[in-house]
């Protein structure tokens, strides 16, 4: 009864997939706010040429530099499990697969864009790199990579992570970055912010507009982004092209595939090779999984809006749910953004991609029964996604459906604990955000002209 299924070094992927050439029509253009196309110059002040040239790149494999390849070799390939306790445990038909992405130095599948992030700077010859981080996976993946390539780092923190998880930023400053709680009163952004609410959580728009600001006011800076662009999606794709020859190994195919989705990068890593085949033929279930109470791509609508929480960004057509919008201070950090990746809400949106929200108390309790069946403690953000399959497993339970389900591990929880010891003690609870409250934050979306 195999367990593990391992790739060899020799069968990491030499290409990130693009997606784009998949789509069922082209992407729609960034746009400023007079209804027109960006043109490439306006990101050339924060990002270096060549990820400007995979942003809009229409090819549908981009080559991995080796330098890159080198690095991820420190813990790529990934293993593929089987979840046979986890399966046994539900008494399902089913078979449990999930990619296990916790390996990495940093302990998520973020490490996967952000070496190459710091790589594409350091050859354009950028000295610093300035980004912003939730639950604070991403500021470690950077702060990581930026320590590989002699780069300096600085993040804005959320605030409400900030607090929550403390160790994550010693992880960051023990890799040399500098960690800021935000809003802050070091932008224009963050004062701005502050005067509004001196007691504001922040949100990742927030600390958006601090790190853009940032990174556009000084010539040695540039802006890295742990999600929601289309070079971001590219990289994580590494994970869903391992997966599938290690379910070849397995003599396996998924009929469901689950991955948490905040900005949308760990749902595209793990799902976008699955969609190729999807696009071919093959008839596989792709299922984007999110909070309830940050109900981006339920509950939202398909716009054009910012990025950031004070309009620095371009506007992008994805789901969105207001770039002002605040959610409320859950302990998946990672997923409490206000939009979707276009990518990703273009799929959805074409109902070729599935979406479900899930409430709290039912990710850390499909969390905890995943660390007593399987061993690892999950993140609080791949808790959705495991919370998914275990929906789905049961329902197979009952039915005596005999279904194949994957979902991506896409980090640990050893740096969540506190969270955990709020679910344990029963201090956490649902939430579910007012559809008032969406209604009145998307009253506010840009009018393109």
């Amino acid at each position: 009864m195999t367990t593990k299924f391992l790739l060899p070094e020799s069968q990491l992927p030499t290409h990130w997939y693009n997606v784009v050439p998949d789509l069922p029509a082209p992407p729609p253009p960034p746009m400023g706010p007079d209804g027109k196309p960006v043109g490439l110059d306006a990101l050339a002040a924060i990002f270096p040429q060549a990820l400007i040239e995979q942003e809009v790149s229409g090819e549908r494999w981009i080559p991995i530099p080796e330098t890159v390849r080198e690095i991820y070799r420190l813990w790529r390939p990934t293993p593929l499990h089987r979840a046979h306790r986890l399966e046994a445990a539900l008494k399902t038909p089913t078979k449990l697969y999930y990619k296990n992405e916790s390996v990495s130095p940093a302990g998520s599948h973020k490490p996967n864009t952000s070496i190459a992030q710091a790589y594409y700077n350091r050859q354009a010859g950028i000295k610093r790199l300035v980004t912003e981080t939730g639950a604070g996976q991403w500021g470690c993946s950077l702060a990581l990579a930026g320590q590989l390539f002699g780069l300096e780092v600085r993040v804005y923190m959320v605030k409400v992570s900030y607090g929550q998880k403390p160790y994550r930023r010693s992880m960051m400053q023990a890799w040399g970055a500098e960690v800021f709680a935000s809003p802050t009163d070091m932008t224009n952004a963050g004062r701005q912010i502050l005067a509004k609410d001196p007691q504001s959580p922040g949100s990742l728009g927030i600390a958006i507009s601090e790190a853009v600001e940032e990174a556009a006011g000084r010539k040695d800076s540039n802006y890295a982004l742990g999600s929601v662009l289309n070079h971001v999606m590219h990289h994580q794709t590494v994970i869903g092209e391992e997966a599938k020859k290690q379910m070849a190994l397995a003599g396996d195919y998924p009929d469901v595939v689950f991955g948490c989705c905040g900005g949308g990068s760990n749902f595209a890593g793990i799902a976008f090779p699955f969609y190729a085949d999807k696009a071919a033929g093959k008839q596989v279930r792709l299922v984007a999984v999110e909070p309830s109470s940050c109900p981006t791509l339920t509950k939202g609508v398909y716009a054009y809006d910012f990025g950031d929480a004070t309009g620095l960004t371009p506007l992008l057509k994805m789901h969105t749910l207001g770039h002002d919008f605040m959610p409320p201070g859950i302990h998946a950090g990672g997923l409490r953004y206000h939009g979707a990746a276009p990518l990703v809400s273009q799929l959805v949106e074409a109902g070729l991609v599935e979406a479900q929200a899930i409430p709290q108390l039912e990710t850390f309790e499909a969390g905890a029964l995943f660390a007593r069946s399987e061993g690892i403690v999950p993140a609080p953000e791949s808790t959705h996604a495991i919370a998914a399959a275990i929906r789905e497993a049961r329902a197979c339970a009952t039915s005596g459906e005999k279904k194949t389900i994957l979902f991506n591990l896409s980090g640990h929880g050893h740096f969540d604990m506190g969270s955990y010891d709020r679910y344990f003690a029963g201090e956490l609870k649902d939430f579910d955000y007012p559809t008032e409250a969406i209604r009145e934050s998307l009253a506010h979306l840009p009018k393109i002209a």
